[in-house]
């Protein structure tokens, strides 16, 4: 590293660079592509040769060996804990007898959250030129490294993009509540609908009925014994969900200690017994919920912790938006709108590459007119 000019490779590991010169060159504050995070995922080893997501991050630095530029990256050997589900081209690629694994990934591991992939310093000027100056460089590490392909999940500002050649841009949806500068929830709910405003409060309900009150935590309010609980109550829901958890107990511990400024945590009591929780990560604009579980089955719960409370506390934080994770029509009833979300691709066969860009091409059109048809059935008195 001791270059004259700037120079790139690929880290093993991000507890190999400097976490102030990794967080630099973020520049939106967003929770998940900081180091804090990324280095809980590793030191847990909920990402791992083990796991099947290998790091293989892309940094950059400057004559003065300052990280300059980033990228997290993974090599994987399935497609799991991703959320842009390609399983049909991998099955495409078995049945012509062609590897489709390894590829290579950069997203932030099992969290379907928008933002920057490519991570420039400040500093830098003409982002657009080096982004696709880094781009070019990732795609040739792909071809030296020979995988199938090479994949940047929940991409921010898609358009710039588009000017690589050979890459392809997907489209999907997701749900998020808008903030218009409310002053209260129940100023959110005059804009509903009627009947949509009964029901919400009819299922806010849920509290009062079953003597549950909620407390809400973040930074040092959050304990041991909260993140353990919730821990239970997250390996409660993804055994009747998926069969085993993607993350581990030291990740949430890792976190509380190093990343509480950017937790906040709902846990439900009935008496001065904890039987709900719901984890949330937030950023100086957005409130992204994650995960949740409960020891009770107790109707309308869920949404309770993880939509209703999530919006009070944007209001009153005046959180601009929130963003509820992946999939999930229910939530356009309660107040959250489809979104476009956007993923780039790269595949390394030609006759593959014109194939999948056919799907794509098919898929899009297909997802405009499902947002098309959802907005048809918005909860508010007026959509625009």
């Amino acid at each position: 590293m001791a270059s004259k000019k700037s120079e790139f490779f690929f880290s093993p590991s991000i507890k190999d660079l400097n976490q102030l010169e990794w967080n630099a060159c973020i520049q939106d504050d967003h929770p998940f592509l900081s180091y804090e995070f990324l280095s809980a995922l590793e030191k847990s080893n909920s990402v791992s040769n083990e796991t099947g997501w290998i790091p293989h991050h892309y940094v950059e630095f400057d004559k003065n060996n300052q990280l300059i530029a980033a990228c997290p990256m993974y090599i994987k050997s399935h497609s799991f804990g991703e959320y842009i589900f390609d399983h049909s081209w991998a099955d495409a690629y078995d049945r012509y007898g062609i590897n489709y694994y390894p590829k290579l990934q950069s997203a932030i591991p099992f969290t379907p959250v928008t933002g920057e992939r490519i991570i420039i310093n400040k500093s830098i000027k003409g982002k657009k030129i080096k982004s696709l100056e880094i781009l070019n460089n990732i795609i040739n590490e792909a071809k030296r490294i020979d995988v199938s392909s090479l994949h940047f999940n929940f991409i921010s500002k898609p358009d710039n993009w588009l000017h690589k050649k050979n890459i392809m841009i997907r489209q999907g949806i997701q749900f998020h509540w808008k903030n218009h500068n409310y002053k209260s929830f129940d100023d959110f709910l005059k804009t509903l609908s009627s009947r949509k405003r009964k029901q919400i409060k009819k299922e806010r309900l849920c509290l009062k009925n079953n003597n549950l009150k909620v407390a809400v935590l973040t930074g040092n309010e959050i304990k041991e014994e909260h993140i353990d609980f919730f821990y239970e109550c997250y390996l409660n829901t993804t055994g009747k969900k998926w069969g085993s958890p993607y993350l581990n107990k030291n990740f949430f511990r890792e976190i509380m200690n190093s990343f509480n400024k950017k937790i906040l945590l709902f846990i439900a009591f009935k008496d001065k017994n904890m039987v709900a929780s719901a984890i949330n990560f937030f950023s100086n604009t957005h409130l992204y919920g994650r995960l949740w579980g409960s020891k009770l089955e107790i109707p309308f719960l869920h949404f309770e912790l993880c939509y209703y409370q999530a919006i009070n506390f944007a209001i009153e934080n005046k959180i601009q938006t929130v963003e509820a994770g992946a999939q999930g029509e229910h939530k356009l009833q309660r107040g959250y709108m489809p979104k476009k979300t956007w993923s780039a691709h790269w595949i390394k066969d030609e006759k593959f590459s014109k194939a999948i860009e056919n799907f794509l091409n098919e898929e899009k059109n297909m997802i405009n007119n499902y947002k098309k048809d959802l907005e048809q059935f918005t909860p508010y008195k007026s959509f625009n």
